[in-house]
């Protein structure tokens, strides 16, 4: 597994991802509905088609009674009835003459149709020769239509809803094959750089370490610092890049570490590049504060922070580090955090400010230590004020 994929989807991967699963996700929703609706009134019109043949079956028994009616007595308490349906006669006016119906409005627009829980069928008499009147059938619907419907659609929605997660999860691994090819490139590159830089490096900190710096005329002095701080400072990226994508195979060793001892060791570390942007120093150190923790992984942390706090801090600066038992505090008065990167920085290959070398790694392994080892890291920062990381534990 990959340095970027052990660590989980970056940021850029969620977005794309979220975006793409919301606009599938409604699409499909949509589908589905229009799907569902045009199957209900396909249901719905095969239901009344149904209903509208047996009617008019049944209207063609009942009309020569309407009609003899209409003829010889129209005595409204003699109006035929009829055994299978209620019925209702509308004059040409729309107005009923008499009628036996649940209700008295009638949309003549339509020749049968479904209202509140009722079937209607409308039969013009004209053709009968018996004026402009109107038989109206009712029939109360028993729903039976709808139960099957909502099971069938329930059921092949169900199926299509799977199907449809299917596709969605091809796609999604298809719109993501590039994004994670670009990341392995990165990975590689990565390897390739840290293999590359290790062996130069180590030769020219050996080789300044064996100098007698002060022997030297105060001009050469001045470079060999500056080739020394230059050279911790490629030792400190190799060491994060060697974190980065050996974490999985170092062998860890939990230790009581004496955290105020590392600290100061590490300080010692950046003295040469804290020296050379002159940046002041306070410390709020106790002694003999311990943490259960793997000591390479104690020095990532701290190099990390302290590195920041020295990397984005102004010239002539001011560091504040605070080391008490169960916290530990870097501040600088440097360039700041923008607010809309906050919640981003503890992201792989995301740095707050681009005109300032680096590969955005620092801050992502001080949060996968921390999440290792329980460890609760808040951060503020206000633009061209400072930033304040604070790392605790119980």
């Amino acid at each position: 597994m990959s340095a970027t994929s052990a660590s989980g989807i970056n940021f850029a991967k969620y977005r794309t991802l979220k975006s793409f699963l919301i606009l599938y996700g409604i699409m499909s929703v949509l589908i589905l509905a229009l799907i569902g609706v045009l199957y209900f009134q396909y249901a719905k019109a095969v239901m009344l088609s149904s209903q509208r043949l047996a009617m008019q079956l049944e209207s063609e028994s009942y009309v020569p009674k309407l009609k003899q009616w209409l003829e010889h007595d129209r005595n409204l308490s003699t109006f035929p009835k009829d055994l299978a349906y209620t019925t209702a006669l509308y004059g040409y006016d729309h107005k009923p003459i008499i009628s036996r119906l649940d209700t008295a409005a009638i949309d003549f627009k339509e020749n049968i149709y479904l209202s509140s829980g009722h079937i209607y069928l409308i039969v013009p008499l004209s053709p009968y020769g018996m004026g402009e009147y109107y038989l109206v059938f009712e029939t109360k619907d028993d729903g039976l239509w709808r139960q099957q419907t909502f099971e069938i659609t329930l059921t092949f929605g169900a199926i299509l809803f799977l199907m449809l997660v299917g596709v969605g999860y091809l796609l999604s691994r298809l719109i993501l094959r590039p994004m994670n090819e670009a990341i392995a490139l990165l990975d590689d590159f990565i390897k390739d750089t840290t293999h590359e830089l290790n062996t130069p490096v180590s030769a020219i900190l050996t080789n300044i370490e064996s100098l007698e710096i002060n022997d030297l005329p105060p001009s050469a002095q001045k470079k060999i610092k500056r080739i020394e701080i230059a050279s911790r400072t490629i030792s400190t990226l190799y060491d994060d890049l060697t974190y980065l994508i050996l974490n999985h195979d170092l062998a860890v060793q939990d230790i009581q570490l004496d955290l105020s001892h590392l600290l100061h060791e590490r300080l010692e570390y950046f003295r040469h590049r804290i020296e050379q942007k002159k940046i002041t120093l306070q410390l709020s150190v106790d002694s003999d504060v311990f943490i259960t923790i793997d000591h390479t992984k104690a020095t990532r942390v701290i190099d990390n922070l302290i590195s920041n706090a020295i990397k984005y801090n102004r010239m002539s600066g001011t560091i504040f580090i605070t080391l008490h038992k169960g916290i530990l505090c870097v501040e600088d008065n440097g360039i700041g955090i923008p607010d809309t990167m906050i919640e981003r920085v503890f992201e792989r290959y995301t740095r707050a400010d681009k005109s300032v070398g680096g590969f955005g790694i620092g801050l992502n392994i001080v949060a996968m230590i921390a999440k290792e080892y329980g460890l609760n890291i808040t951060i503020e920062s206000e633009e061209k004020v400072g930033t304040k990381i604070c790392v605790t534990w119980e």
